[in-house]
């Protein structure tokens, strides 16, 4: 056991100095995997039997790799065709200066759902929103919180979202159905912090429109009804459950002919921004702003997932974490189970740096305290959204807020006022409480 701690350690100091230094997360996380091989070989495991289990656990990750390559794909496209440009300009023409930073969160909830990713959207309309609330004088602080709440909105709940396929397929559950029951549980959390923001735009209205944004993309871009149909298709596709790599293949080719037909892009220049990402060829103030994507861009990040994934397959193999799901089973009902799932959740999002890596470990060590309270695995899905998700983007050295708070040129103290992901696991909390409380309520009166 003595082992294991010391390993844990050594890899949680790799990792965390590795992001705070700017490193790519997949080399820390390799050396890790290397250091996780030798303690199972020196607990007696062969090190042909490990490498299978490394394989095993890496596998898993590879339906959630292939939609990462797509949203990769999307991004480039959407931003090429004027999708996205489109929908930061339709989002300016509708704010309200009186309530900027309200509208910052909202019109991050809308782009992240319909793009399902939460550094995309933040590298897009993210930015584009900080840079008019540094120009209108609103405290830059607080709109970032708000940003950051609002692209994991659509980063928790999307059909397009990877991290919401990753729980899925982790969980095997159906994709729409948690969506649903995601968009249950949101209600209120969503509420509280729109009243939250509409309390904070009022003390800090925007003073100027700062108009530029919205006038620089009128004219790089032809914006209008039809550069929004990539986006329409994902969500009409959406309703009616088509797979979401079908839909979004289907947005890709989509966004293809009306970066061709309507941007007056060339058609192998359209196909490299699905590829390589879109890079605006023109000067313009726009070009900080909308660049980025494509499938390449994805592909360090899915040698991550792939990396993460593989630790599970050894932690299983090896039981490794035995000690720790053993207190996990300790507890006794359903909201002091959902407070192991969030503490469980803290330490994997502290020690693994990444969303991805948090939600794999959280599920890997809760699951079987669900199965033997006879949890079902959408409920199980739930709390692991409603934790290991959000609860990422609370720690700075993670990437879920790391990379956040890098494009937006912000302070960590912007977290304190990202409400709605607070409210998120705190309401679940409460429900689960309030229902444990009524459940032992109707014991008492029956006995």
């Amino acid at each position: 056991m003595g082992g294991i701690i010391v390993t844990f350690i050594i890899c949680f100091v790799i990792l965390i100095g590795s992001v705070l230094k700017g490193v790519y997360i997949g080399y820390p996380l390799i050396i890790s995997l290397m250091l996780f091989i030798y303690t199972a070989v020196r607990k007696g495991f062969p090190v042909k039997d490990v490498l299978k289990m490394a394989y095993k656990g890496g596998k898993k990750s590879l339906v959630v790799v292939k939609i990462f390559l797509i949203i990769g794909g999307i991004t480039g496209i959407w931003m090429a065709s004027g999708t996205v440009p489109s929908l930061v300009f339709y989002g300016m023409k509708f704010l309200k200066p009186e309530l900027f930073i309200l509208f910052a969160f909202l019109i991050s909830s809308f782009v992240s759902f319909l793009i399902g990713t939460s550094l995309g959207t933040v590298s897009t309309a993210g930015l584009a929103l900080i840079v008019v609330a540094r120009g209108g004088g609103v405290n830059e602080v607080i709109t970032a919180g708000a940003i950051i709440s609002g692209i994991y909105f659509g980063d928790r709940c999307s059909p397009m979202s990877s991290s919401a396929s990753l729980v899925a397929t982790l969980t095997e559950t159906e994709l729409y159905t948690n969506i649903k029951n995601m968009f249950r549980t949101a209600i209120v959390p969503f509420a509280l912090a729109s009243i939250f923001y509409t309390l904070y735009s009022y003390k800090y209205p925007l003073n100027t429109m700062g108009s530029t944004i919205a006038d620089e993309i009128v004219k790089v871009f032809n914006v209008g009804i039809i550069v929004l149909l990539p986006a329409g298709i994902i969500l009409i596709l959406s309703l009616c459950r088509v797979n979401v790599k079908v839909s979004m293949l289907i947005s890709i080719i989509v966004a293809i002919f009306i970066s061709v037909l309507v941007q007056h892009n060339g058609f192998i220049s359209s196909l490299k921004y699905v590829l390589l990402g879109y890079v605006m060829e023109n000067d313009s103030p726009l070009k900080a702003i909308m660049k980025g994507g494509g499938v390449i861009s994805m592909v360090k990040a899915s040698i991550a997932v792939f990396i993460s994934s593989s630790f599970t397959g050894i932690f299983e193999g090896t039981e490794m974490l035995k000690s720790v799901e053993s207190l996990i089973n300790k507890a006794q009902n359903r909201h002091q189970l959902f407070l192991a799932t969030v503490a469980t959740s803290t330490i994997t999002a502290a020690f693994g740096c990444s969303q991805t890596l948090a939600v794999i470990l959280t599920h890997m060590l809760v699951k079987d305290a669900y199965e033997k309270k006879s949890i079902s695995k959408y409920d199980l899905a739930i709390d692991l959204e409603n934790t290991a998700i959000v609860i990422s983007a609370f720690v700075p050295w993670n990437i879920a807020l790391l990379v956040p708070l890098t494009t937006l040129n912000v302070s960590v103290s912007s977290e304190l006022y990202a409400s709605y992901l607070y409210f998120i696991p705190l309401v679940s909390y409460a429900f689960y409480k309030v229902g444990s409380l009524k459940v032992n309520k109707d014991i008492n009166i029956t006995t």
